[in-house]
């Protein structure tokens, strides 16, 4: 369906999780799965990481989100095959309800990829010697704004500018705030159309 907003630009201060392989149980363990609504996972955001023996009144103070320089983060920083594991779309779920808009790494697992872009998340690939720079900068000052703008495909940090890819499909539908049904029916009379000329007994 539609979203109130699309994704045009960004602009905010990143978290840098110098981690590959992040798992979807890493994002979101599979005890906190019991909800069908998309709000209240964020606390629960890289739980066996973000807390002491598992209580959501000790959080790590070693684990990158918590502290206190990276708090306001809303671009997170990661490395390759980012999301990989099951399939669960609760894992962007608690990125965005945690207050994340878009996610740079050097690549994410397939179907992790796709619900970011049917939640309204922008996943960006980049070169690993581009992600370092990002990387190196954000470690050099946490407060670091980075401007996102989707149309033209571009992150820029400081006086830096790097391009990313996307399929074509994925870009409109982040711009129009569309997921994948909202998009199919944005062809709801050309549906109609095909299925009123369809013989009775079909």
């Amino acid at each position: 369906m539609a979203t109130d907003r699309g994704f045009t630009t960004h602009t905010g201060s990143a978290c840098p999780l110098d981690k590959a392989n992040v798992d979807t149980d890493q994002l979101i363990p599979k005890q906190f799965l019991t909800g069908v609504t998309r709000s209240g996972y964020g606390k629960h955001l890289f739980h066996d990481w973000r807390y002491l023996d598992g209580d959501v009144n000790q959080p790590d103070p070693e684990f990158i989100l918590n502290q206190p320089a990276y708090a306001q983060a809303s671009i997170l920083l990661a490395r390759e095959n980012f999301g990989c594991g099951s399939s669960r779309e609760h894992a962007p779920w608690a990125l965005a309800d945690y207050g994340f808009k878009v996610i740079i790494a050097d690549s994410f697992a397939d179907i992790f990829f796709n619900n970011c872009i049917n939640n309204q998340i922008l996943p960006i690939t980049l070169a690993a010697n581009s992600l370092n720079t990002l990387f190196d900068s954000v470690a050099a000052n946490p407060k670091l704004s980075l401007h996102i703008d989707l149309a033209r495909q571009t992150v820029t940090c400081d006086d830096v500018t790097m391009t990313f890819s996307l399929p074509t499909q994925a870009k409109s539908r982040l711009i129009k705030g569309l997921d994948a049904i909202g998009q199919t029916l944005e062809h709801e009379s050309a549906i109609s159309a095909f299925e009123n000329q369809l013989p009775e007994w079909v």
